[in-house]
């Protein structure tokens, strides 16, 4: 039989619980913090106030924001009572105590953003550990909250990095070949439209290798027509890697970073394509002949320290170590006269999430 004993300190496992105590209390930790991940005023707060409450082992705790509205789990005693200690709480950050009432501020980042109010039978350093944590929670939540805008930032920036020479360049050969040829300027039109449309996509920020590379194709046939036989491209692609997912706009920078930098404003014209699986993993590289780069130089716009214009590499980079790990993301092998090669690896398996990410497409 398991016991956890909820006296003399909030979390201590008696002499009998062992690590099976403190499992349960972690278990208990990480279902208050799921359940905070809407802030105070979210719809969470009820069922955190009763995990809160049976882990204290008191009749009531209360849980709210700036407002002074808590939620409870359990009756508070004497509630015009707990209406004054949450109102000296709020106008103090202080803690305020009336019997076994005990009102305390809840920080998170150094700031009051809500109050905990606790009766029963506690001690005050129990009930500190409680409103710490429940800023705790609510700090992983904010930067979680923050590490999503800023995803969403990135992608919006290479969104927004679509060259408008190219673009001009692209509708001004389409213009060209309206009266010459009207059938080739038609395929042309189709494959700006599929460019645009997926690099300015709103509707999800997810793919699949395949859809990926449905929109490189369409770039590389309006860079086709642009650069003439200037360009030259080379793609192998293994089969069973083209359902893998992965992030939206992972690739296509990588493309046209190879064809601007190496072919357009450089003095190389061949681009390579290669995707393969390698045991559990997809391995794509996108290779260019052009001048190539200070490796320094590349070190420090993966950092976030390049030029502005630079953001593509960097952004897919990091939107790669975001959703597969720290162990994923960019390699890139150059030099000074010696072209550029960009490796991505990705995961090919994810389970319960791969299937949801190719429905965008």
């Amino acid at each position: 039989m398991v016991a956890v004993s909820r006296r003399g300190g909030w979390f201590r496992p008696s002499a009998t619980s062992g690590a099976a105590g403190a499992m349960a209390a972690l278990a208990a930790a990480r279902r208050v913090a799921a359940e905070l991940r809407g802030g105070l005023d979210g719809p969470g707060v009820a069922a955190a106030a009763r995990e809160l409450r049976r882990l204290l082992d008191v009749r009531a705790v209360g849980l709210g924001g700036l407002r002074g509205e808590l939620v409870w789990s359990g009756q508070p005693s004497d509630v015009a009572a707990v209406d004054g200690l949450v109102d000296r709480v709020l106008r103090t950050d202080a803690r305020a105590a009336r019997g076994e009432v005990v009102a305390l501020p809840v920080h998170a980042r150094d700031e009051l953003v809500g109050v905990l109010v606790v009766e029963g039978e506690q001690t005050t350093a129990q009930a500190r550990e409680a409103a710490a944590w429940v800023g705790e929670a609510l700090d992983r939540a904010r930067l979680e909250a923050s590490a999503g805008v800023a995803e969403q930032a990135e992608l919006r920036a290479l969104r927004a990095e679509i060259s408008p020479h190219f673009v001009y360049n692209s509708l001004t050969v389409i213009a060209s070949f309206v009266r010459t040829d009207p059938e080739r300027a038609r395929e042309l039109m189709l494959d700006f439209a599929a460019y645009t449309r997926h690099s300015l996509a709103r509707h999800g920020d997810y793919t699949t290798v395949a859809g990926e590379f449905a929109a490189i194709e369409a770039y590389l046939a309006l860079a086709r027509a642009v650069l003439g036989e200037r360009l030259v491209v080379q793609v192998r692609i293994a089969p069973e890697i083209l359902p893998v997912a992965l992030p939206y706009l992972a690739l296509q920078p990588l493309v046209e970073n190879a064809v601007r930098h190496g072919v357009e404003l450089g003095s190389g014209g061949l681009v390579q394509v290669t995707g393969e699986a390698q045991g559990s993993e997809c391995v794509i590289s996108v290779e260019d002949d052009g001048p190539g780069m200070d490796p320094g130089y590349v070190a420090d716009v993966l950092a976030g320290r390049g030029r502005p214009g630079s953001l593509g590499l960097v952004n897919v980079d990091r939107r790669l170590r975001t959703v597969f790990g720290p162990g994923y993301g960019l390699v890139v092998e150059t030099a000074a006269d010696a072209g550029t090669k960009v490796v991505l690896r990705v995961p090919r398996f994810q389970p319960g999430v791969s299937a949801e990410w190719a429905v965008n497409r």
